[in-house]
């Protein structure tokens, strides 16, 4: 039978079937990252934005194609983390912004859509690189818009669709050199058709691709920040389900045997009861996570299978209105002329930025980057009239874009690309110049610092020319791969001696998490017979990822 049209609880399935795909495969998407460092976030920033996509879709109930559209595109702006997600943000906004009518889409239509997101995403992109997501999403739309003049069937198209962007996917090596020396095609690209295909299978009833996915702890699906998120979107009373409930059930032998535990049944008896759904059973116990109106319901459901291990109950409800008030409390202060708000990563980096003038101070970096609405929080935290974002990681610049422009305040980001070029910025800052004029010096301060990172290399690869092994110590220098050595030292070293010239003054040593007081100590000797006309600083940053910092100037 042919589809000719796709109607607005269609569509709904389809994007929320393209998150659930997305999510098993963000692992794969994360291993295709270029660099070797144990950052590999493309797929989480993808998944995380495009859930929270997902959860603004699951709120609308019978609604038409624009209102699914909309609310994803929402879900997915306030969500998103990472270029990836921020682009992936603006493909599905201009998306829902090209689609012309309310009651469905038509292949016509659809190409028109796709069309509209990439001219969105496009011109979010300030210097777009071709062999990205970008190029797949354009490449696509191109083909859809021919498709349409060739077929009506809905199901047809979308063949084509997915067939043209896995076909511009396996391309993007041929764009970008670093993606053809490392072997591999785009990360962003691939979960953009991760998304397609998602679509294409909903559409033709048939099972999604099967994925390699790792195994996750049962105690890492259920994570209590998201009852935080979108508070400032709705009332108390918008609450349609109170509390949110979480169990672990330990099976038992003789409640089996009158009650044969069926997980799919269990999760299809639990999901009338509520929404924000988690079942995750192995042969010994079940974990559940609900929002229900009557925990005792979710819960003598459960109890048909064993006993209670654990058990939690919190009213969604009381937690809200305390978050509201505090926010109309904190609302109520008199706004400080100048805030500033700064992205690190570990206690102690925090901390310095603090020293440093920095008002509010968001965990990122590089496994977790901050989400555009985290950073419209951080701003609205800042509580001041002009606002300065250092996101002080090139992964974040866009997101926090994104969370100036659509702040009331008047907000500007200093798009520094590491923590030395944030401090850099902040020892420039001036809370006498104007918003302008400080961003002009702050970012010309942050020009003049050299960043080095010493990390880890997470597998075997061919980068900027040299060979590197797994567990290798690799030196970068301002983002290029510059040594790589089974000796740590050694490795610094060799960063060093790239990064370090006749009219540097002072290096300053941020020391990780992953770092020793010993060889903290190594290195200094080494800085101090080396270059004995610079000056060294040693501070603990307790970063993650990298075991040391150097800030060169």
């Amino acid at each position: 039978m042919v589809l000719k049209k796709i109607e607005g609880e269609k569509l709904a399935e389809m994007i929320l079937l393209g998150a659930n795909h997305l999510s098993n495969n963000a692992d794969m998407i994360d291993a295709l990252n270029v660099f070797p460092v144990p950052d590999g976030d493309t797929g989480t920033n993808m998944n995380l934005s495009m859930t929270s996509g997902a959860e603004e879709v699951k709120k609308v109930k019978d609604g038409n194609v624009k209102e699914v559209a909309d609310a994803f595109a929402k879900g997915l702006l306030m969500g998103a983390r990472g270029n990836s997600g921020v682009i992936l943000s603006q493909l599905f906004r201009g998306f829902s912004k090209g689609i012309e009518t309310d009651t469905h889409l038509t292949t016509r239509s659809m190409a028109l859509a796709l069309k509209s997101g990439v001219n969105t995403a496009y011109k979010a992109v300030i210097k777009p690189v071709e062999g990205t997501i970008l190029t797949v999403a354009k490449d696509t739309a191109e083909r859809a818009s021919e498709l349409a003049d060739e077929t009506d069937d809905i199901v047809e198209f979308m063949e084509g669709v997915v067939r043209a962007s896995k076909k511009s996917l396996e391309h993007t090596p041929e764009l970008l050199p670093v993606l053809k020396e490392v072997g591999v095609v785009d990360s962003g690209g691939q979960g953009l058709v991760v998304i397609y295909e998602a679509f294409l299978s909903l559409l033709k009833g048939e099972p999604l691709p099967e994925v390699l996915t790792e195994t996750v702890e049962m105690n890492d699906l259920v994570n209590a920040e998201h009852h935080k998120s979108h508070q400032d979107y709705m009332s108390t009373e918008d609450i349609e389900f109170g509390y949110c409930t979480e169990f672990m059930v330990k099976f038992e032998d003789e409640k089996l045997k009158e009650n044969p535990y069926d997980e799919e049944k269990f999760r299809e008896e639990l999901g009338q009861l509520g929404d924000s759904l988690l079942v995750v059973s192995d042969d010994d116990f079940v974990r559940v996570h609900v929002h229900v109106e009557y925990p005792g319901e979710a819960m003598n459901l459960a109890q048909r299978f064993g006993s209670f291990v654990q058990l939690k109950v919190e009213n969604m409800r009381e937690q809200h209105s305390e978050i509201v008030n505090d926010t109309k409390k904190e609302e109520a202060k008199p706004k400080s002329q100048y805030g500033i708000v700064a992205v690190g990563m570990g206690d102690g980096i925090d901390e310095l930025f603090r020293s440093l003038g920095a008002n509010v101070v968001i965990k990122g970096g590089q496994t977790m980057n901050p989400s555009t609405k985290d950073l419209s929080d951080a701003i609205a935290e800042a509580h001041a009239e002009r606002v300065i974002i250092l996101p002080n990681n090139k992964n974040i610049i866009m997101a926090a874009e994104q969370a100036a422009k659509i702040s009331d305040d008047d907000v500007v980001v200093v798009a520094t690309k590491t923590i030395p070029q944030g401090m850099s910025a902040l020892l420039a800052y001036n809370p006498e110049a104007s918003l302008e004029d400080n961003k002009a010096s702050m970012t010309d301060s942050s020009k003049h610092v050299k960043t080095g990172q010493i990390t880890y290399a997470v597998r075997d690869t061919q980068i900027d020319g040299l060979t590197i092994e797994k567990d290798n110590f690799m030196g970068l220098a301002d983002g290029k791969v510059k040594a790589s050595n089974k000796d740590q030292l050694e490795a610094t070293k060799t960063l060093l001696q790239e990064l370090v010239d006749e009219d540097d003054e002072i290096i300053t040593i941020l020391q990780g998490e992953d770092a020793t007081d010993d060889d903290t100590e190594s290195l200094v000797n080494f800085l101090e017979s080396s270059y004995p006309d610079i000056e060294v600083e040693v501070h603990l940053g307790n970063q993650p990822i990298y075991s040391y910092i150097f800030s060169v100037e």
